[in-house]
């Protein structure tokens, strides 16, 4: 006979406790906790006496299969999960709501109906005859997509099995409930046994499945971290307040490169490919105000040419402002704590606000001298030369240091018609077509803006 248990199970991040308490202590989240009876899958059998089947071990020499794509027909979606979908592959998509999670995701679909592939479209939020308007309206109507709404475990994997789809997308994974646990559909319990189940079947069945899921206000899936353990790749599909852009984030990635994006912008039609995002991010201004800095950066693979604005003004308060958008506030405070200690430049008494523009958030080191020279330029009131790009990493020492993947930043940037490049000392990696001034210590940086 199946055993239960009664578990106090938090909600937002899965940690589990024998009796209820009002504050999780894992993630600091308030009356998250509930109740959840947990029974034992039929068959389960205690192991008490050691004995089982054994498992053939195979040497790492072997023949390789070649790994087969199922191309969605969206570039910019394929470039983000490593060049198509793989059979058999499991991805977790999540973003905040009404960022367009739904109406990618049937864009794909329809994109991969027509590259041949049999998709199937499962739905726990919304009726067929919803999913049928957003169509009409994206002008997917005639699309060979297979529909269905409903949230029974039960009935969906005996429908893929009798269909036998090449991909299935399910949105969303916390709607969905299986009548093997007590528990309610979106708990902790329900949403990995449904995660599991699914995984399950599509390793043993080829097909590739795409789970949508809910994020927390914190912005991390919502759920256990054991779903994103058991999928092959969890992307984020993320935007900025006000702004059309969207872009599809890889954190994870079994088949691709991590960090990679996809980037599209939010259209009355749907979602449209960006196929160069560096003039998305980029001012059409004349680039002649002081403060004004351009970045080339790497996002995952893609080179990627971004705006950084610095203003410094007088302060009238005893303790100055510091205001960031889009890159790391401690990492400023460490900039401006070099700024003063090796070059004798005083922000003390100034506010000091660094924004990127465009609304995209920065995380890689390179941008150090970027932020640099946009402050430096605002402090000194030198507008930088409007054809010029800014990459280098500046450690505590004020030396800059080299950062990956230099010849793709500029080549970018000279594809783009920069003709300057403000960079650290490049080796054997020389621009061919750009002018570059070398940059050794942050010293030499600011002896740079000041001969402007």
């Amino acid at each position: 006979m199946a055993r239960s248990s009664d578990t106090y199970v938090c909600q937002s991040c899965g940690a589990v406790y024998a009796k209820w308490a009002g504050r999780c202590d894992a993630c600091g989240e308030w009356n998250s906790i509930e109740l959840e009876t947990q029974s034992a899958p039929p068959g389960a059998v205690a192991v008490k006496d050691g004995k089982g089947n054994a498992i053939r071990l195979d040497s790492l020499e072997g023949d390789i299969q070649s790994e087969r794509r199922l191309p969605s027909g969206n570039a910019e979606f394929d470039r983000a999960v490593g060049g198509g979908l793989v059979p058999g592959g499991a991805l977790l998509v999540g973003g905040d709501p009404g960022v367009g999670k739904s109406t990618l995701l049937l864009q794909i679909a329809a994109g991969l109906a027509q590259e041949k592939s049999k998709v199937a479209y499962i739905s726990g939020e919304e009726a067929i005859a919803q999913i049928r308007m957003r169509a009409k309206r994206l002008g997917l109507s005639k699309a060979p997509v297979g529909l269905a709404s409903g949230t029974n475990l039960r009935d969906i994997l005996a429908t893929l099995r009798t269909e036998k789809p090449d991909v299935v997308i399910i949105d969303s994974i916390q709607t969905l409930w299986t009548d093997t646990l007590p528990a309610a559909p979106g708990t902790v319990t329900q949403v990995r046994a449904c995660a599991q189940e699914l995984v399950r079947f599509a390793k043993q069945n080829t097909c590739a499945i795409i789970l949508v899921g809910h994020v927390t206000k914190d912005g991390q899936l919502a759920g256990p971290r054991v779903v994103e353990h058991l999928v092959d790749a969890v992307l984020y599909f993320e935007s900025e307040s006000g702004r059309s852009f969207r872009i599809l984030r890889a954190v994870k990635n079994r088949f691709g490169a991590a960090h990679e994006i996809g980037v599209f912008e939010m259209t009355g039609g749907g979602l449209r490919e960006v196929s160069n995002p560096s003039a998305l991010f980029l001012s059409e201004g004349d680039g002649v105000v002081s403060g004004s800095v351009v970045f080339a950066g790497i996002e995952g693979t893609r080179p990627l040419l971004c705006e950084i604005q610095a203003l410094v003004s007088q302060s009238s308060l005893g303790a100055p402002r510091r205001a960031v958008v889009g890159w790391d506030s401690a990492r400023l405070s460490m900039l401006l704590a070099v700024l003063d200690t090796r070059c004798g430049l005083d922000f003390g008494r100034h506010d000091v606000f660094l924004n990127v523009a465009g609304g995209l958030k920065i995380s890689e080191p390179a941008a150090d001298m970027a932020a640099a020279a946009a402050l430096l330029s605002a402090r000194l009131d030198t507008p930088v030369p409007p054809k010029m790009v800014v990459f280098g990493e500046i450690g505590l020492s004020g030396a800059v240091r080299p950062v990956p993947q230099m010849p793709a930043r500029m080549g970018e940037a000279e594809k783009l018609g920069f003709e300057q490049v403000l960079c650290p000392a490049l080796g054997e990696d020389k621009p061919k077509g750009l002018r570059s001034s070398l940059i050794g210590e942050v010293a030499d940086l600011v002896n740079y803006i000041k001969g402007l």
